[in-house]
């Protein structure tokens, strides 16, 4: 996305159809739970999530605080504090994930494989280790390119 107001608007769009679907799938315990209401709604956090990963920021704090308080206040105008955010995030993980994956959109049946190497135990307990005793050998790595026609 080109903006965090088109951002904004495209998660939106697809929080107030989730989550009116997400409800009525929630299973209820029976016991009556308090649900305080956010000062953030879930398509504002979800697009802090995402706008994190497409900056340069190594931790969400140092994004948080430098980049979210300071340049994007009256976007966000009941931006809670940064551990208050951090609570708040396990919440937006599984409508997150729907999100992507609905962004990801139909596949072309081409899928790539990366060539690293996967270091399966340390040298010295290469004796004990069994996992992979007939697929692996010492050294070797294997790079494949799988195509699904």
């Amino acid at each position: 996305m080109s903006s965090l107001e088109a951002l904004f608007c495209h998660v939106d769009d697809f929080c107030q159809a989730f989550e009116a679907k997400w409800s009525k799938k929630l299973l209820s315990v029976g016991i009556k739970s308090r649900r305080r209401t956010k000062s953030l709604s879930l398509s504002e956090i979800m697009t802090i999530l995402i706008t994190f990963h497409q900056n340069h920021y190594r931790n969400f704090k140092h994004y948080y605080l430098d980049h979210v308080c300071v340049y994007w206040r009256e976007a966000f105008p009941r931006l809670p504090s940064y551990q208050r955010f951090i609570e708040w995030m396990p919440s937006a993980l599984i409508p997150l994930c729907v999100y992507l994956k609905h962004c990801f959109g139909r596949c072309t049946d081409i899928s790539f494989l990366d060539a690293t190497k996967i270091q399966v135990c340390h040298n010295r307990r290469i004796g004990s280790h069994r996992v992979f005793e007939n697929l692996a050998a010492r050294g070797k790595t294997s790079w494949e390119v799988v195509l699904w026609f």
